[in-house]
């Protein structure tokens, strides 16, 4: 069933304000609505034009104050620009009044506008509950209006809804009352929100148990799960509730609503969204079952309810004046997430993590030819969903750490509130939050940030030093990073950095600090002695890459080994020089001898970047005839970390020991590590016959290990766990796992499976993303599926960024020309427009692998024999 066979839905406000009504009509899934918008006419005219996307109009009128009311005569839609025109017979006077408007809209399956989502009962039946999704451009599916993030309203909005379902908005309910025309409908009426933007609004109808608090400001906090899973929630609950005062006490300006809602959509395209009062989240990143859930999925649900809550100020109070400065909500909630997720969990080492997590995967992307400055100007509707990518979210995120770092958090604290105070329920720009943030630390925040924000890349700093008496002399030069190699561009584009140093005197305490605004500079260290190291980018802070003289880095070499090097600059050392490598800057080889100096390390954030790194090299490798030697090599490398960890926890461990194991076992596992092979088969088995369930965090790295060495009976065995689960997260595992599946014939049954009903539609992205991934055969046979099934797939995610996910997840590891250029040509005659610069970077990613694989696939397979060969007798 649909919510109801009629529910009538209102809002009103006053300003730009809206009023609306809803009908549901039989089992097909439309809505007829009214909706009254109270404005003003600033000039006279016959036309009206809005907003408004599959949507068809049925009457419209307009009623100036005190006066008539005048019918419009047509309506000329713009479909491409998503727009209509509403001409009048006569001219419409200035002043207020009343447009009126009657339409046809569609409840749609497609996650975005007002849509339906599907769940199941606990008794098993099929349900739907009525959703909305609006950022960017979707408020105009549910009604005609002007949406734009500028212009702002207020909202009244009244629901009618069956007396057994639960109906939640942006504020909370100030009356609920029998419907008079029908005893099984009752009309919930929410309070006034305060002025805010269309992407915001929202509304949900469906069937939810919830837990509640009240934060230690009085606000009302509760989470809606699914019918019977009201413990699921306790855990974001407990977050948001710590969250709230946190960041009231950060900004030091207060949450300005009375409640918050935090709940769980069954199909949901995004991980969530921050509609202001009633925040919208996967089940994936909001329920957590104390018994079935893993430490990962803890911490995410941490960092992404900090995330969304972070957006209630920054976003939902001050709002950026166009999707230009998206980068704003979006790179700062993607900042201080991390912060407030340190607040709650010191234990998690959350900023080693982040810079694993969002500063590699931005530096990544922005060293393309095809990546795009932080502010970029965007037209359409279909550019702005481009703009939701690593660039906006991790490169924004890891500018703003570093200006916070640059700054101090004293003053950095002092400019935040300076700047939501002003523009408070407004909208700003960047050049308003770097006026707020000078205003208030008096360094030159405009002059530095635009050269961070306004050009697309980053500087490579190349530094090399002399000792002279007892100083050390350091000469360092910038210039831009590029994922091709050495820059060659005839313009010398220059960035303001933030420089820090360290020496192994105090390597977590910078020796010096300083601003390289020119290309070249000169530094003296004082009392250095010679056998002291250097090191620049302390906590891997600087939005920069550095390449050391050979002499500098191998006097780090032993800092890494005895760890006096701390865990994010042992890390950032390691990804440098792996994308030093990647570029064809330095040879391959030589951070695989780097990497065999991590045989100590204990640090999981380290291993999992370090892991990261080694899967794109085995990628790559997977198109050589060699491919089994880096699986030699990888066993090599993490076999003493996985001896020392073992199968089970000990006593005293913590949240990283069990994402370490995980990840270690892991990779093992894939590696055909026999005792790691042998014991997963057996644990499994026993985990099948409930003999003794696996614990949460092994699941995946068993599952993936049984897969990669199965047969048909495993797989099998899978797709039945599968339709056992009764969590979520349990089904996301075993999906994004299954790839790993190596016979022809079953990754064929993976890939049909991806698109069946037993696979929510936001998930097939992950379970075909895990079939390119998980083999050379699984590639191809991805990429001839997405070509085959485009048009489903298309008409399933179009316009919105799982396209573009689904695109990268599927070609991104292919390494030969021919397959660049068929790339391209598929894209050229099956157009997205959303997702044309993935495609680009894609292309462009896979000329990168090709070049790099001519450049270097013969000197890692002399390493790899050399490695095997036995000592040379003297």
């Amino acid at each position: 069933m649909i919510i109801s066979k009629r529910c009538k839905l209102v809002l009103e406000g006053d300003g730009n304000a809206y009023r609306r009504e809803l009908k549901v009509v039989g089992e097909h899934h439309f809505f007829l609505m009214l909706i009254k918008f109270l404005f003003q006419v600033k000039q006279a005219t016959n036309q009206i034009v809005m907003n408004c996307a599959d949507i068809d109009i049925i009457t419209a009128s307009y009623a100036p104050e005190g006066d008539e009311e005048v019918h419009a005569t047509g309506f000329n839609y713009q479909n491409e620009d998503e727009k209509v025109t509403l001409s009048f017979p006569s001219t419409l006077q200035k002043g207020t009044g009343t447009l009126k408007i009657d339409f046809v809209g569609e409840l749609n399956d497609k996650m975005k506008g007002f849509y339906r989502s599907k769940y199941t009962t606990p008794t098993g039946d099929t349900r739907y509950a009525a959703v909305t999704q609006f950022e960017a451009t979707d408020a105009r599916r549910a009604f005609p209006c002007w949406d734009e993030p500028a212009i702002k309203a207020t909202f009244d909005i009244s629901l009618v809804v069956p007396k057994d379902r639960v109906a939640l908005s942006n504020m909370n309910v100030v009356d609920r009352k029998p419907y008079p025309d029908d005893e099984n409908l009752v009309e919930v009426k929410f309070a006034r929100t305060p002025v805010m933007s269309t992407y915001l609004v929202a509304f949900v109808v469906g069937e939810y148990d919830f837990v509640e608090a009240r934060s230690l400001d009085g606000v009302l906090v509760r989470v809606y799960t699914p019918v019977g899973k009201a413990e699921q929630g306790k855990f974001a609950l407990e977050v948001a509730a710590k969250t709230l005062p946190f960041y009231k006490d950060y900004f030091n300006v207060p949450y300005p609503l009375p409640k918050i809602d935090l709940i769980a959509i069954a199909d949901f395209a995004a991980g969530a969204m921050e509609n202001w009062g009633l925040v919208t989240y996967r089940e994936t990143a909001l329920l957590i079952d104390p018994k079935n859930s893993c430490s990962s999925s803890r911490q995410w649900v941490a960092l992404v309810v900090g995330h969304e809550l972070a957006h209630q100020w920054f976003g939902n109070l001050v709002t950026m004046e166009w999707w230009t400065h998206l980068w704003l909500n979006e790179g700062f909630a993607s900042w201080i997430e991390y912060l407030c997720v340190d607040h709650c969990f010191p234990e998690y080492d959350i900023w080693t993590q982040f810079v694993s997590a969002d500063y590699t995967r931005a530096q990544e992307l922005d060293a393309l030819d095809n990546s795009h400055p932080i502010e970029v100007s965007v037209g359409h509707p279909s550019e702005v969903d481009e703009i939701f990518d690593a660039i906006s979210y991790s490169k924004g995120a890891s500018v703003i750490r570093m200006l916070h770092d640059y700054i101090g958090d004293e003053d950095f604290r002092k400019g935040m509130n300076l700047y939501l105070t002003k523009f408070q329920q407004k909208n700003a720009a960047t050049e308003d939050l770097w006026e707020s943030l000078e205003k208030a630390s008096g360094k030159p925040i405009a002059a530095v940030m635009n050269t961070w924000t306004k050009q697309m890349g980053f500087p490579l700093i190349y530094v090399e030093a002399e000792q002279q008496e007892d100083d050390r002399v350091l000469k360092l030069v910038q210039k831009k990073f590029c994922a091709s190699g050495p820059y060659t561009g005839e313009d010398f584009p220059m960035w303001m950095v933030p420089i820090s140093i360290c020496t192994s005197d105090d390597p977590t305490c910078a020796k010096m600090q300083v601003l390289m605004d020119k290309p070249e500079l000169t530094l003296v260290l004082k009392d250095i002695k010679p056998d002291q190291w250097v090191k620049l980018n302390l906590g891997t802070v600087g939005f920069y890459r550095t390449q050391y003289s050979p002499d500098m880095l191998e006097s780090l070499i032993p800092a890494i080994k005895d760890l006096s090097l701390p865990p994010v600059d042992r890390l950032g050392l390691q990804n440098d020089l792996f994308s030093l490598a990647r570029a064809g800057i330095i040879s391959t080889v030589e951070v695989l001898k780097v990497m065999e100096a991590f045989v100590n390390e204990p640090n999981y954030t380290v291993w999992s970047d370090l892991s990261c790194n080694l899967g794109i090299l085995s990628t790559l490798l997977s198109h050589t005839d060699f491919y089994e030697e880096i699986q030699v090599f990888v066993k090599d490398v993490f076999s003493p970390i996985g001896e020392r960890l073992g199968w089970d926890p000990k006593p005293g461990e913590g949240h990283l020991d069990a994402l370490l194991r995980g990840l270690v076992l892991g990779k093992l596992g894939k590696a055909g590590h026999k005792a790691t092979l042998e014991e997963a088969r057996r644990r499994f088995k026993d985990h099948v016959e409930g003999k003794h369930v696996l614990s949460a965090d092994l699941r995946s790295p068993v599952y993936v290990t049984i897969l990669k060495h199965g047969d048909s009976t495993t797989l099998d065995t899978m797709l039945k766990l599968h339709k056992q689960a009764d969590m979520q997260e349990e089904k996301n595992r075993i999906e994004r796992v299954l790839g790993a599946i190596s016979q022809p014939e079953l990754i064929q049954k993976v890939l049909t499976f991806a698109l069946s009903e037993e696979v929510r539609p936001q998930d097939t992205v992950s379970v075909i993303g895990g079939v390119a991934g998980g083999s050379k055969q699984g590639r191809k046979a991805a990429w001839k599926f997405v070509r085959d099934n485009w048009e489903e797939l298309y008409n399933r995610y179009q316009g919105g960024f799982l396209i573009s996910r689904l695109i990268k997840l599927t070609v991104d590891g292919f390494a030969n020309d021919k397959m660049a250029a068929e790339v391209k040509a598929f894209f050229e005659s099956h157009p997205a427009p959303s997702a044309e610069r993935t495609v680009q970077q894609c292309c462009e990613n896979i000329l990168l692998n090709a070049a790099w694989l001519k450049r270097d696939a013969e000197n890692i397979h002399q390493y790899f024999l050399q490695r095997k060969a036995p000592p040379a007798m003297v």
